[in-house]
């Protein structure tokens, strides 16, 4: 069976300058405020952003289950272009199919423009779960930013 590759591609503006999307992130402090869907916390944060660093994190549903992601920096080029690879965990420590993210941000004014592109995906389904979970994310990056 051919391997299939599914891609997410969002685009989203923030009223907010392209230094403060881009630190979003970045930041392990900025990026729990914002890095899970609505009513799921990050209580663990790790980043190591440069190229070949790597990255991983712990969504805590209401329930208390645990849901940890990692990945490795490809290219960190402040504050126009990040790309990562991004893979869920199992509780062994496993890492399940990896995709790539890439966050291309462009200056619209006093605004910031984010294409957000994930690759990889196997399915049509695990695309759009991903797309929905992310869109609760950046609804919350948005309240984030605007706090500056």
């Amino acid at each position: 069976m051919a391997e299939r590759n599914f891609q997410l591609v969002m685009t989203r503006v923030f009223e907010a300058p392209r230094g403060l999307v881009f630190r979003a992130w970045i930041d392990p402090q900025l990026e729990k405020r914002w890095s899970a869907p609505l009513g799921v916390t990050v209580p663990v944060c790790e980043t190591d952003p440069r190229p070949g660093g790597a990255w991983r994190l712990c969504m805590r549903t209401p329930l208390g289950e645990e849901l940890w992601a990692a990945g490795v920096y490809r290219q960190v080029r402040a504050p126009e272009r990040l790309v990562t690879t991004h893979a869920w965990e199992s509780p062994d420590g496993t890492p399940a199919r990896q995709t790539v993210i890439t966050v291309t941000l462009a200056e619209r004014g006093r605004r910031t423009e984010m294409t957000f592109r994930q690759a990889g995906f196997d399915s049509a389904e695990a695309r759009e779960g991903h797309g929905e979970g992310w869109a609760e994310c950046f609804d919350k990056l948005e309240r984030v930013l605007a706090k500056g």
